[in-house]
C-alpha cells in the first residue's frame, strides 16, 4: 500500500517567508503533470502548509487533472495540495513516479468524494496498491524513468 512507502507531511510555514515562486496552490499547478507556474498571489493567512525538498505535491481537487510536482525546494502550499513524504527506505523519485502514474490518478478519481468539485479521499489514497521493491531497485526504476 502507499502508506507503506510514504506519509502525509505535516507542518506549517509562515506566509511572510514565502514568495510567489515557492507557494504552490491548485491554481498554479499545471494539468497533465505539467509542473507549476508562478503563483499569482499569496494567501492572506499567517501560515500555510509546509513542504520540503524531495516531497511530492499532488492537487487534491479534481484529481483527473493530474497536477503533480516533485519539489526541488522548500516552500508552502494550500491545504488543497497533498504533501507526500517518502518514508525511510523509499526513494523520493520512485515515490514521484508511483504517484505520477495514470493508474494512481484513475484510482484517486474513482475514490474521490463530491460531484461538483471532487476531492481525493485521503484515507483511500493511502490504500492505493504499490508494488514492493527494495531501495536499490527503486533507485534503478527512478533512474530509468527520469
Amino acid at each position: 500500500k502507499l502508506s507503506d512507502i510514504c506519509f502525509y507531511a505535516k507542518g506549517k510555514v509562515n506566509i511572510s517567508g514565502l514568495s510567489d515562486a515557492d507557494y504552490i496552490s491548485t491554481e498554479n499547478m499545471l494539468p497533465n503533470k505539467g509542473g507549476i507556474t508562478t503563483a499569482s498571489s499569496l494567501p492572506s493567512t499567517i501560515q500555510t502548509q509546509a513542504y520540503k525538498k524531495d516531497d511530492v505535491l499532488v492537487s487534491n481537487i479534481r484529481p483527473y487533472f493530474k497536477k503533480i510536482l516533485f519539489a526541488d525546494f522548500d516552500g508552502g502550499c494550500s491545504n488543497d495540495v497533498l504533501v507526500f513524504r517518502a518514508k525511510e527506505g523509499t526513494d523520493a523519485r520512485f515515490l514521484y513516479y508511483v504517484l505520477a502514474d495514470d493508474a494512481f490518478f484513475d484510482y484517486s478519481t474513482a475514490t474521490s468524494k463530491g460531484t461538483k468539485i471532487p476531492r481525493g479521499d485521503k484515507t483511500a489514497i493511502m490504500q492505493y496498491e504499490v508494488p514492493h521493491f527494495d531501495l536499490p531497485i527503486q533507485k534503478k526504476i527512478a533512474g530509468i524513468l527520469a
